[in-house]
């Protein structure tokens, strides 16, 4: 299947993936992709069905098969031992692919995400375009118009309660309502409550540092039962949370973001504390000469 990224810079791997209904795209105009390019070899992926990457309808593209398609993505371009960035949704795929692939990750770094399941009525409401047949027939027709009349609204609930940012009106509209990417759209918002379930579990078992950001008046994820609960789970985990910024973090707040990325780029607090135990472990051990010197007493 095809699979589109944008890739900038050089240094050490940030890869970024992007929330719902919106696109690899998202982080370009952003300017986080831009300020991290001259730090970082940047790349964004379009996830399946956003932007310009292909959905195939023979499976479930739930947090797990995203992760595993990213997985053979970055092995084919070489990449090892990434920082994984995700935005909203695409901190479920950061956390699958943390879980499954450890050892292939530097850190990870979770943006506004949704970690655990909540009662939200915009899922019903929004996942019907993903129902074969009568969401085929909606998506071609009604649903784009539909998009587009509530489009005013629903940046300012993203990107709220502050001024929209001016980043907000350069985002592709009618590229955003496409009806292909409106189905992957509706899938994942269908998918959002099954697929914080099946991996709330896990999360203790996260073995990568992970440093989490949240806006403190996030209108569209709660930060207090999301971020910040999942952050007194993960042992070690770091947690930012920006005053009045709303959900779309890296759009208000990119230069916060970016020092977030550069703390998850340096060693962590408890490798280190890890390291060093065990350089003192082996300055404790008896040199040669005191092994024949207790030999021969």
């Amino acid at each position: 299947m095809r699979l589109h990224y944008v890739e900038r810079g050089l240094g050490t791997p940030l890869v970024m993936l992007h929330g719902n209904g919106t696109m690899a795209q998202d982080f370009e105009i952003s300017g986080l992709m831009e300020l991290a390019s001259s730090k970082y070899r940047v790349i964004a992926f379009d996830r399946p069905g956003f932007g310009y990457s292909e959905r195939p309808r023979n499976r479930i593209w739930g947090p797990q098969a995203q992760a595993e398609l990213l997985h053979h993505a970055l092995q084919r371009l070489g990449v090892e031992q990434c920082i994984l960035l995700g935005h909203s949704w695409g901190t479920l795929v950061a956390v699958a692919y943390a879980l499954k692939y450890p050892t292939d990750l530097r850190s990870v770094v979770l943006l506004s995400g949704y970690y655990y399941p909540s009662l939200r009525l915009d899922v019903p409401l929004f996942s019907v375009p993903a129902v074969p047949v009568i969401g085929d027939l909606m998506r071609y027709t009604i649903s784009p118009w539909i998009g587009r009349a509530m489009w005013p609204r629903l940046l300012h609930k993203m990107f709220g309660p502050g001024p929209l940012s001016p980043t907000a009106f350069r985002l592709p509209t009618w590229m955003m309502l496409r009806p292909s990417q409106l189905r992957a759209s509706a899938a994942e918002s269908a998918l959002m409550i099954p697929a914080s379930i099946g991996l709330l579990r896990q999360y203790s078992k996260i073995s990568v540092p992970v440093h989490i950001m949240a806006g403190s008046a996030d209108q569209y994820v709660s930060t207090e039962s999301q971020s910040a609960r999942l952050h007194r789970r993960v042992h070690g985990s770091t947690f930012r949370e920006t005053a009045g910024a709303g959900h779309m973090i890296h759009h208000i707040a990119p230069e916060e973001v970016l020092a977030v990325i550069d703390s998850a780029s340096g060693p962590h607090p408890m490798r280190t504390a890890v390291m060093e135990d065990a350089r003192e472990a082996v300055r404790q051990l008896p040199t040669g000469g005191d092994i024949f010197k207790r030999l021969a007493e």
